[in-house]
């Protein structure tokens, strides 16, 4: 039994260091019978003063380094010429040296009073931390499909929507944006392919942790990290909302390390991938129609020869140990190709966090507001550039100070010049998200958190045509009309969670319990008049209009419509030895869209994996790092629908006059549906992760199966017994499977020079299996993608039991005859004229859903310079021209502009005849396969010799710099892949494809 100092003698010795020094230096018998080595050590502390040099790989110093002491507040930072100094307890402490961008690095301090450290770049590893949902994992221990990508990984971008930076990036996620140079468009986004018929395509948005997060509220350069929750299993904790899979994004926190940051871009957007029409002379000599007399390009007229956007953004981190903080700023001004669209925007984030020195709580507080104001493209407007006379003028010859009055053009046609200079269209909006949480550590390995957050979107759009506008001169006697409209949409949420973790020899347990509520509420406001007394006020006095007032128009409207959610759940990670990990989980959850029988539903989930690198036999391969097995199983749910769609739900029928008054009627706008519930998604993958050649290559391959049914959609119904001919239902199914590769290496690595490539690519099989359950039986297929006048084209979609989407199914060309009439074959396999075909003579000819994408990045680092190359592809899928089936033949009407494949000696230039104008058929399909430099980059980062800037880095971006593709109606992406009916366009409605050349500062202060 070992005895203890008596209470005064051990504080007086406590108090006087150096006298206990000297005894136990001496090794006196009677404080050996009292202190052995270890007692001592716990009730002493002497203090060991140590400096050094902290640099990278090129021998650099680095500034701004925290260098800390393991497990205590005891921290410094590396000046300027990466020197530190730092007293810590004894030499037993442990130093920590950690910055961002570098891997962290521990040293034990000893009997060293000076340690040199050189911090390695930072290269993934098994210990980093991944974001899973309600909390995170290390690496090693997932065992579910999940890609991380940090703030280096993201692309350089500069545009609308931060999400724009994954394009590429990760395998399996479709990242598209038909209008990159319109300011104010934003990508759509779909993960593992489409999985709805009628609820959302996107994935959940998950921002600091607050479900439904605002990502359009985000600055690029506040992004940490952002991990995409892939396998069902690890999407499953998000239940009703998971089935399209889960986005996590974390924001940039504070440390104790003081630091600002000022970074900018400056861009130019040009045309590329046009699409040619004929010029005045060639529209003349073709005999396209009458010559008014002038030389008009309308294309040019409403297009700048180039956009110029920018962005600044400021940062601030700082504070220490117990509280910090990240303050940013950031302000965009963009211009739109076109003439008139345009968007600024100022935003800013705010997080601070706070941890007093017993550690037994943390407070974190963040706050994004943002405001913007937009002015609309006219899509329309770019039909009309391609499609209008060319020989008709801007402005009137008899009144310079009016624009020409436009009559010939494909349909509808009005002068797009005259629209998007002198109509008013646009957007002001606010933005605020924010969340506060409080989490208690009750023990060392239990810990609860309460977290509120609500995120708060409003937009006000304004619309005004001048009196003097030359089609409401035509049309309606010069009225001037104007319209606002206001919504807001509002969300709250309540997350609770509690987390405890438990470690028995080499079993391991981490338990995770929660309740989530959110509140959804949704209104608006709009009004409309016109018949100003004058063209001043704009949108700004509706009250001044006289023509609701003389017309007896009501053109006021409002709404709301609100929902909640409310959720159980619970997650269980065990991991044994540290090789074998299994993680199992629960959602219980109810929303109030669903019908009265269905209001809530169970979403289990479970994964499995075997880290197989801790075999004996595994390590004696000496080039295998890590290699891991994996395969998880989960349920998930989609309610991304209307609200009270399983309700009984009134509309007014119109006013009726009874005893000389009029009363508004009312009567039943929907079939109730008392079963209607939430889609369902189950989730199966299989996967390896794998770390080769001392990390020199890692990457991880998955084989996934969704399997979709209760698909929500509009469903055909009798009447009666039914009110309505349709009813919101639970009708059909459909399965998505497909390998995905994720690939990362650092071929090259010299102390000078390193080169890095990274390659994600993966294939995407779809079959829709059911339109019936067992409640409907309806038909096995719906025709889909129906084309608009001229003619009556019909549709060139087929959705059928069995077969993928984005099938086309339209009359299949046999080519052409001498007359120039289109030649297609019939049900028969007789070759006919096409505008003496059936409907039943329609056949599958072809898919617009890519079977598989890959992109390809190279990123190459020597000395103090950096550059990237990034290269990216669809393939196996095809594009109905709808451009060339409209306007690009020399069938098409006469007085329409076309396009110059008209009259080029191509397969276009033989359809003559008009009577095959309107028949669809595959001789407009073309392949949509291509390939792009979509991203090149060069950098060069120096520290200038200056005590007030760290680093500087100086950069050049170009976007969409070329596309190989046969496809000839300009670039195969504007034309979407998304969705459920891929590689089909209804419309001539589009606007141009841009190449994007953006420069930019980097500066760390």
């Amino acid at each position: 039994m070992k005895k203890k100092l008596p209470i005064g003698i051990a504080k007086a010795i406590r108090r006087s260091r150096w006298l206990l020094a000297v005894l136990i230096i001496s090794g006196q018998p009677t404080f050996a019978g009292f202190y052995n080595k270890e007692n001592i050590a716990k009730e002493l502390t002497i203090p060991v003063p140590i400096s050094g040099k902290v640099t990278d790989s090129k021998g650099l110093p680095i500034p701004g380094v925290v260098v800390s002491e393991k497990e205590t507040s005891n921290r410094t930072v590396t000046d300027e010429n990466g020197l530190y100094k730092i007293e810590v307890s004894s030499t037993s402490a442990v130093l920590v040296f950690s910055y961002v961008g570098f891997n962290n690095q521990e040293v034990k301090a000893g009997d060293k009073k000076q340690i040199n450290i050189t911090l390695a770049d930072d290269i993934r590893s098994l210990n980093d931390v991944i974001v899973v949902g309600y909390g995170t994992l290390r690496e090693k221990e997932v065992s579910s499909a999940i890609t991380h990508l940090g703030a280096k990984d993201l692309l350089s971008v500069g545009g609308n929507g931060a999400l724009m930076s994954l394009q590429g990036k990760v395998a399996g996620l479709s990242v598209v944006n038909t209008a990159t140079g319109d300011p104010n468009s934003s990508p759509s986004i779909q993960l593992r392919g489409v999985s709805s018929r009628n609820a959302g395509l996107g994935p959940l948005y998950i921002v600091d942790g607050i479900p439904g997060g605002n990502i359009d509220n985000i600055n690029q350069n506040d992004i940490a990290s952002i991990d995409i929750l892939k396998g069902g299993a690890a999407s499953a904790i998000y239940g009703t909302r998971g089935s399209n899979g889960v986005i996590l994004i974390t924001t940039k926190r504070g440390t104790s390390q003081t630091q600002m940051n000022y970074n900018n871009y400056f861009s130019f957007d040009l045309p590329t991938n046009n699409i040619e029409v004929l010029s005045a002379d060639a529209f003349i000599a073709n005999k396209r129609g009458f010559d008014y007399g002038a030389r008009t390009n309308w294309q040019d007229e409403i297009t700048r020869k180039y956009a110029f956007s920018q962005r600044h953004n400021l940062s601030a981190s700082g504070g220490n140990a117990r509280t910090n903080y990240y303050i940013s700023g950031d302000y965009r001004g963009a211009e739109g190709i076109d003439i008139r669209s345009s968007k600024n925007e100022y935003g800013a984030r705010i997080n601070v966090t706070h941890t007093p020195e017993s550690n037994l709580y943390t407070l974190a507080l963040n706050i994004a507001p943002r405001y913007l104001k937009s002015n609309n493209a006219d899509y329309a407007g770019f039909k009309q550039a391609l499609t209008l006379n060319p020989t008709q003028p801007l402005i009137s010859p008899t009144n310079g100070n009016l624009y020409y009055y436009t009559t010939n053009g494909i349909t509808d046609p009005y002068n797009p010049v005259e629209e998007v200079r002198t109509v008013l269209s646009g957007t002001e909006g606010k933005y605020l998200d924010w969340n506060g949480s409080f989490k208690l550590n009750i023990i060392k390995d239990w810990s609860t958190q309460l977290m509120v957050s609500q995120s708060n979107t409003s937009f006000l759009s304004f619309y005004f045509r001048p009196s003097t506008n030359t089609n409401a001169v035509a049309s309606n006697g010069g009225r001037n009309s104007a319209s606002r409209n206001y919504t807001n949409n509002d969300t709250k949420n309540l997350e609770w969670t509690t987390n405890y973790s438990l470690d028995i020899n080499k079993h391991s347990f981490k338990l995770l319990g929660g309740y989530s509520y959110a509140y959804f509420n949704n209104q608006g406001l709009s009004g409309s008049n016109s018949q100003f007394p004058t063209d001043v006020f704009t949108y700004n006095n509706l009250g001044a209009g006289l023509y609701n007032l003389v017309a007896g128009q009501n053109n006021v409207g409002s709404f709301q419509n609100d929902s909640r959610l409310i959720a159980l759940f619970g997650r269980l990670n065990y991991s044994f030895a540290d090789e074998v990990f299994v993680s199992a989980s629960l959602r219980r959850e109810g929303s109030s869209k669903f019908g009265q029988d269905n209001k809530w539903g169970n979403f289990p989930a479970i994964s499995a994996a075997w880290d197989l690198s801790q075999r004996p036999i595994i390590k004696s391969v000496k080039w295998i790092d890590n290699l891991k097995v994996r395969a998880d199983y989960g349920l998930t749910g989609n309610q991304d629908f209307g609200n009270y769609l399983s309700l009984d739900t009134y509309t007014g029928y119109g006013y009726y006059l009874y005893n000389g008054t009029y009363y508004q009627v009312y009567g039943p706008s929907q079939n109730t549906n008392y079963d209607l519930r939430w889609e369902t998604a189950a989730n199966y993958n299989a996967g390896i992760d794998f770390s080769l050649f001392g990390h020199r290559l890692s990457g991880s391959i998955n084989y996934y199966i969704r399997k979709n049914k209760d698909l929500l959609g509009n469903y055909n119904v009798p009447i009666p017994p039914n009110v309505q001919g349709t009813i919101y239902a639970n009708v059909g199914s459909m399965q998505n499977s497909g390998i995905e590769v994720q690939i990362s290496g650092t071929p090259i690595k010299t102390d000078n020079f390193s080169y890095e490539i990274s390659l994600a690519g993966a294939t995407l099989e779809n079959k829709f299996v059911s339109f019936s359950n067992d409640t409907y039986k309806g038909q096995t297929f719906v025709d889909a993608v129906g084309l608009p006048a001229p003619g009556s084209p019909g549709t060139i979609q087929r959705l059928e039991e069995g077969r993928r989407i984005g099938s086309f199914y339209m009359l299949k060309s046999a080519g052409y005859d001498s007359f120039g009439r289109l030649l297609v074959y019939n049900k028969a396999g007789e070759i006919i004229a096409a505008n003496t075909s059936k409907n039943e003579d329609k056949q599958y000819v072809g898919n617009g859903l890519p079977k598989f994408t890959l992109s390809l990045g190279n990123t190459f680092r020597y000395k103090n310079f950096d550059a990237s190359v990034f290269l990216r592809g669809a393939f196996g899928y095809s594009i109905f021209n709808t451009n060339a089936f409209y306007i690009g033949t020399p069938a098409t009407t006469t007085g329409t502009n076309v396009l110059t494949s008209a009259y080029d000696g191509g397969k276009y230039s033989k359809l003559t005849s008009s009577n095959t104008l309107a028949s669809a058929s595959d001789y407009f399909l073309e392949k949509g396969d291509y390939i792009k430099i979509d991203n090149i980059s060069l950098g060069y980062t120096f520290s200038p010799k200056t005590k007030y800037v760290k680093s500087v880095r100086a950069f050049l971006t170009g976007r969409n710099l070329y596309t190989f593709t046969n496809y000839t109606g300009g670039d195969p992406e504007a034309t979407s892949v998304n969705g459920l009916y891929p590689g089909a366009s209804t419309s001539l409605n589009y606007f141009p494809s841009t190449m994007q050349l953006l420069g930019g500062l980097q500066v760390s202060f």
